[in-house]
């Protein structure tokens, strides 16, 4: 992660989606979740890149021996802890980390999550066990791309290769076999402008971020709100106001 990335992402800082009302429906069948549950026992040992607050570690990764959850900020970690000890969970360890400069054992763990993170391959195949599996899940270049449209720009809007070929291809290279990608299509009901307006905020989905040009000027820009508003007037039903997302999932082998 570059330094101008590290200060994009951290000034956000907030990554707690909970308080945000809307509904989402996914027309894709792959779960990243279900999947973790699938290939680990008591035994297993887990990475958790991009943590954020820890939440999805908590409610959705399974009991097994130990989970390492990291995130490079501070301010998400000191979040996670408290989460954690609220649980009262015992087999999870929270600690700030780059995913670019990881001081993790090699060979230890059995799977490495990376949940809408940034990831170097050829460092995550080092920690992994012979057989052990990688997991990816993020956001590709055609997410929200309609709102995009309506603002002439956004996260990877101006790319031309997708996020998910990047991330497969990277893989690839690092010497992982057996890489399975899924394109996962979905769509966010929001309630209320206000909720599809704190999604903006707490995201780069409307920002000049590029996944490929690192001289990219990486800043949050504020949202002109005529523009939301005709998005909002085209884009409305029964259930909410729409946003059509693109995701995409990676399992890999070692």
């Amino acid at each position: 992660m570059s330094s101008k990335e590290y200060e994009f992402y951290n000034e956000i800082k907030n990554w707690d989606f909970s308080k945000i009302n809307y509904k989402e429906e996914f027309l894709t069948d792959w779960d990243l979740f279900d999947f973790l549950k699938s290939i680990t026992n008591e035994d297993s040992i887990v990475l958790d890149l991009g943590t954020s607050g820890g939440e999805k570690v908590l409610k959705y990764f399974p009991d097994c021996k130990e989970i390492i959850a990291t995130d490079f900020s501070e301010e998400m970690i000191k979040t996670a802890k408290m989460n954690l000890e609220k649980s009262g969970r015992k087999n999870i360890i929270f600690k700030v980390m780059d995913n670019l400069n990881m001081d993790l054992e090699e060979d230890y763990f059995d799977v490495v999550v990376a949940r809408h993170t940034c990831i170097d391959p050829e460092s995550i195949i080092k920690l992994l066990k012979k057989g052990g599996y990688l997991l990816v899940r993020g956001v590709d270049k055609e997410d929200s791309v309609e709102l995009k449209d309506y603002f002439g720009k956004g996260q990877a809007y101006n790319d031309p290769v997708s996020i998910s070929k990047i991330d497969y291809d990277n893989i690839i290279n690092a010497g992982f076999f057996d890489v399975k990608l899924t394109l996962i299509d979905g769509v966010d009901y929001y309630k209320t402008k206000e909720d599809l307006l704190a999604l903006l905020l707490k995201t780069p989905i409307l920002d000049n971020f590029s996944e490929i040009d690192e001289n990219e000027i990486l800043e949050k820009e504020p949202i002109d709100l005529n523009i939301l508003d005709r998005y909002i007037n085209d884009n409305t039903c029964d259930k909410g106001i729409i946003l059509k997302r693109k995701y995409y999932g990676i399992v890999a082998k070692k």
